[in-house]
């Protein structure tokens, strides 16, 4: 796994074979980055990185400049590994919290600039996700909301849906928080 851009680019950090994880293909990852620069600069942002896995989306916004990344993963291993790469970057920008992504979204009373979802595509309340964001108005006004998703998913009909992005198997959903006026 690797770092693209920003401050700490090119940086490796070995993924354990054990992982269950599958983590966003350097590939995808650099795609949608690119796309994101169109709607976003991750500089003094705050984002939320939920289905954390790898840590490799939270170790990217860092990277690019984010002032505060809160990052959510239930694996005990994968929450571990997350805390070994960040001590490697010495950085305190990141804070890496070990639990369950639907008890923090509903306890959560941070809005954030961005956020990014890699749920596992098999996950029973994949689908509900878009709307528990929302409803939780986790969102600051013109925010962006990263949906990383398998094929048999569609959320254009979402009414926060700005596009859709697909990288060989991996789809990504944009949605934007409504700006009221």
């Amino acid at each position: 796994m690797r770092i693209i851009t920003g401050q700490y680019k090119g940086r490796h950090f070995d993924v354990p074979r054990s992982f269950k994880a599958r983590p966003t293909t350097d590939f995808a990852k650099e795609n949608i980055f690119n796309v994101l620069n169109a709607y976003i600069d991750f500089e003094g942002t705050t984002a939320l990185d939920l289905f954390s896995g790898t840590g490799s989306i939270s170790l990217e916004l860092l990277s690019r400049g984010c002032s505060t990344v809160v990052s959510v993963e239930a694996d005990r291993d994968h929450h571990a590994f997350i805390k070994q790469c960040l001590s490697k970057l010495a950085t305190d920008r990141c804070m890496a919290i070990r639990g369950d992504v639907f008890r923090f979204v509903k306890s959560c009373r941070q809005q954030f600039d961005f956020i990014f979802a890699d749920p596992p595509y098999a996950l029973k309340e994949l689908s509900s996700i878009p709307d528990l964001i929302f409803s939780r108005n986790l969102l600051k006004p013109d925010g962006i909301f990263v949906f990383e998703h398998g094929k048999d998913n569609d959320f254009s009909s979402h009414p926060c849906f700005v596009e859709h992005r697909s990288y060989g198997s991996v789809n990504f959903s944009l949605f934007r928080s409504v700006v009221e006026s």
